[in-house]
């Protein structure tokens, strides 16, 4: 079993985050623990109106999570989401490992962020940066390699 990091969007009902916001995303962190993951970082993201209705909901509350977890019990957390009345939709992408730090700070120093606010920076936009230096690390690593067989010419 492959334990990986994965990233979760949750799209929470607006309505019955209003009424009792710990209760509502209280339950995404209780669902990975009791799937037995480790909560990196769990966080409002954004409440915001949806582009097409879901169960006839026209507003949506976003919630980010970071967590790590044996992937063969990503299927058990997403079932339960299914039948969570509190949850319109979900989303798990796994993380590559070269980037979990960065995404995690990022998410962890929330939209308040001095540098985030001035630069506009989304998580989505630090994704990108980082897998751009992680391929560019590869790409040095690959060149200085291909590189060292030069050296060795008889």
């Amino acid at each position: 079993m492959a334990v990986n990091v994965y990233e979760g969007m949750f799209i929470l009902d607006s309505n019955r985050y209003g009424r009792d916001a710990e209760a509502v995303s209280g339950q995404i962190p209780q669902m990975i623990e009791k799937a037995g993951g480790e909560i990196l970082v769990s966080r409002l993201w954004e409440e915001r109106r949806l582009a097409y209705a879901i169960q006839g909901h026209r507003k949506g509350t976003y919630w980010l999570t970071y967590f790590r977890l044996g992937s063969d019990r990503l299927a058990d957390i997403e079932r339960q989401c299914r039948l969570s009345d509190s949850i319109l939709r979900v989303l798990f992408l796994k993380v590559d490992p070269r980037i979990v730090d960065a995404l995690v700070a990022h998410a962890q120093a929330g939209p308040t962020s001095s540098r985030a606010a001035e630069d506009g920076e989304t998580v989505a936009a630090t994704r990108t940066k980082a897998v751009a230096v992680a391929d560019k690390d590869d790409a040095k690593d690959n060149a200085d390699d291909l590189g060292s067989n030069d050296d060795e010419k008889p």
